[in-house]
């Protein structure tokens, strides 16, 4: 690990400021010339183009699971392929969907709207309303930003609402209350927003009015993440929240009374609070005790809603975590809650059937493991009606397993109902799991890919570690055609930062005890070594946003322990990056530059503040796109003109569309693959 330089001050100039101006005439001058010598470089060899075509023929396969979710009678899908770059949205029955070939009827068809409106249009999704599902507020970007358009849609009619509910380019949050109501936050002028960029007044928007004219309904403070307001149109549950995000991961949260008024949901700002029917579920990401009794951190507590609004505070325990298992997710049915576990980031399902009677134990509410789901492999559920019946589909793989699609009841069998192609061979391919131990002793998992070799050969290590999210096994066709099919290893590293060992995992890796992230992927490639499995020369390494962050550390401070890195769509100006598009409202994760006692344990890893001149850094590709307006682009475009400064094999391109996935289509992300693997086996290849 290299020393840290020391603080900047506010009047050091940083040469490369001008590169912030994301669409300025230099600055994209800058970029041309930049993708001008990366593209020629790497896309003339014969692999280059093998590597696209193999991509892309995964990406546009017609065999792809069509993944819906079920709204009333019809099963809604989004779709991409060759003939539909931009994409179909569209739906079909449950009857029609069991079949090999469904009847799908298209709604939106998102190429032929770009066309007619000259919009370089990208799908954002749609919310529908509930119930009837007659009408849709669909999402539309330019480019594939966060930032879209917002129109009204007639699914009768099959076009948008002439004088419907449309709003301007904005990161707008909507949603219906009824046919002639909707919340919005969206950007209303000068002082709207929160400095992240997000709403902080949200209004009650009614038909047939100016957007002008919409009623306030809760104003937050310009340092607040963003606000929201949301109807719950559960038949004889319905209800109106408010929730004031003060952090990412903190927020208030409120019921919204007929009469407008407010009752604060009293919960711990860092728990994440939801309501079902007469269920309010409380997940914590810290412990909580609460009259006499105490709960531990990644706990799932449920009570009655209007018990406790009447400040009964009697939960019933429905997970608790241990050492090996934490809670990923639930989803609701009509009448159970169904529990998606990691244990020891592999993957578990528990049904749970609430009680007639809530008791303060455990054991009013029934549990057993959910049926269908196979043995091996990971396994989630992809859709739930909770409004409706008990129905559900889940969807299990592996990383050389595709995806099988299984739809079932709660009390009966799953049926598998659409089952993925394989888009390479998995013959002499093994999964194996190690656990490396870090700096501080902490044991952390990581997952081997592909053939048990004699010596070391190609290895690509892939890690995010960062806002609670766990990295587990998925079958990937653009990875293993190629990588694994070309003899390749394919490692994923589950450190901390990330989200499989529940919010402790988590917090361990964030603000001052960023450092223990970093630690952790470089044991598990330094583990990688010890056990023969590759050699720094073999290692490569590829990350994006906080992952990318992860790569730049990577870089700065170990960068022997590898060959090449590819840093995609990355936070990297750690002094700049809170004044940089959404960068305000991670804060919580990294800490705040402004303050010095943040900034200098910030410092330590910043990578655009610890580049130095004649270190032994490895070849670098940096990836990003113009139209991304979560990271910043700049990140990239600074780091690689201070190491091209100092004479480092630095590579860079910049996709024009795409938002932070960096690509808008499938030929873009056919393409932007393809870059990377052909950088990997440029520099690991033998």
């Amino acid at each position: 690990m290299t020393d840290a330089p020391t603080r900047p001050s506010p009047e050091d100039d940083d040469p490369y400021l001008w590169l912030e101006d994301v669409t300025g005439q230099a600055a994209m001058d800058w970029v041309r010339e930049r993708n001008a010598e990366t593209l020629p470089a790497l896309t003339q060899s014969p692999r280059f183009a093998q590597l696209r075509d193999a991509n892309r023929e995964v990406l546009d396969s017609t065999d792809r699971i069509p993944y819906v979710s079920r709204h009333g009678e019809f099963l809604y899908n989004f779709w991409q392929d060759a003939e539909h770059p931009r994409g179909l949205w569209r739906r079909t029955t449950l009857d029609s969907y069991r079949t090999s070939d469904p009847d799908w009827d298209v709604l939106v068809d998102v190429d032929a709207l770009a066309v007619a409106d000259d919009e370089s249009w990208v799908w954002q999704g749609a919310e529908l309303l509930r119930p009837g599902f007659g009408r849709a507020l669909v999402n539309l970007s330019r480019g594939g930003a966060d930032a879209a358009v917002i129109r009204e849609f007639d699914l009768a009619s099959r076009e948008f609402v002439a004088d419907g509910f449309t709003a301007p380019e904005a990161k707008t949050d909507i949603g219906w209350i009824d046919l002639d109501r909707v919340y919005i936050g969206t950007d209303f002028g000068p002082g709207s927003l929160t400095s992240s960029g997000y709403a902080r007044v949200v209004k009650e928007w009614r038909r047939g009015t100016p957007l002008a004219e919409a009623v306030t309904v809760f104003e937050g403070k310009s340092e607040d993440v963003w606000v929201s307001a949301w109807h719950d149109p559960a038949e004889g549950f319905e209800r109106d929240f408010v929730a004031r995000n003060v952090g990412f991961f903190t927020r208030e949260w409120y019921l919204r009374q007929a009469d407008d008024e407010l009752v604060l949901i009293e919960l711990p700002q860092d728990a994440q609070g939801s309501v079902h029917r007469e269920w309010l579920l409380v997940q914590l990401r810290t412990p909580w005790t609460v009259g006499a009794a105490s709960y531990p951190a990644g706990a799932l507590l449920v009570a009655r809603f209007d018990d406790f609004l009447a400040r009964r505070r009697e939960f019933t325990v429905l997970f608790a975590p241990d050492e090996h298992t934490a809670l990923e997710s639930y989803s609701w049915t009509r009448n159970h809650l169904i529990l998606t576990t990691l244990v020891d980031v592999k993957s578990e399902l528990t049904v749970l059937t609430p009680p007639a009677e809530l008791t303060t134990t455990d054991t009013g509410w029934s549990k057993e493991l959910l049926a269908g789901v196979p043995e091996f492999g990971q396994t989630s559920i992809t859709d739930t009606d909770p409004d409706t019946d008990d129905d559900f589909m889940m969807v299990s793989s592996g990383f050389t397993e595709p995806a099988t699609l299984r739809y079932g009841r709660i009390g009966g069998d799953a049926a598998v109902i659409k089952q993925e192609p394989a888009f390479f061979d998995p013959d002499g391919l093994t999964v194996r799991q190690f656990f490396a131990t870090s700096l501080d002793g902490t044991q952390v998992p990581y997952f081997v890919v592909g053939r048990e070799r004699d010596t070391p050969g190609p290895t690509l290590l892939n890690g995010y570690g960062g806002f609670e999210v766990p990295l587990t096994p998925a079958y990937s066709g653009v990875i293993g055609r190629s990588w694994l099919a070309r003899g390749g290893t394919y490692v994923v590293a589950n450190i901390r930062g990330g989200g499989e060992y529940g919010p402790d995992w988590h917090n361990a890796a964030i603000r001052e005890n960023r450092q223990r992230a970093y630690e952790d992927f470089a044991a598990v490639a330094q583990d990688l070594v010890a056990r023969g499995i590759s050699t720094p020369e073999k290692l490569g390494i590829e990350g994006g946003s906080n992952g990318g962050l992860l790569m730049g550390a990577m870089l700065t401070q170990y960068p022997t322990l590898f060959a090449a890195i590819v840093c995609q769509v990355p936070l990297l100006d750690m002094w700049r990056y809170h004044e940089l598009l959404a960068g305000a409202s991670w804060m919580a994760e990294y800490g705040d530059p402004r303050e010095p006692d943040d900034w200098a344990f910030i410092r330590l890893y910043s990578p655009y503040h610890n580049v130095a001149p004649g270190q032994p850094y490895p070849p670098t590709l940096f990836m990003t796109s113009t139209r991304d307006d979560r990271v910043h682009p700049a990140h990239a475009r600074k780091m690689v003109a201070r190491m091209r400064e100092y004479g480092y094999d630095v590579r860079y391109y910049e996709n024009i569309e795409g938002g932070h996935g960096a690509a808008a289509d499938n030929k873009q992300r056919a393409m932007k693959w393809a870059l990377c693997f052909e950088f990997l086996w440029e520099e690991l290849g033998s």
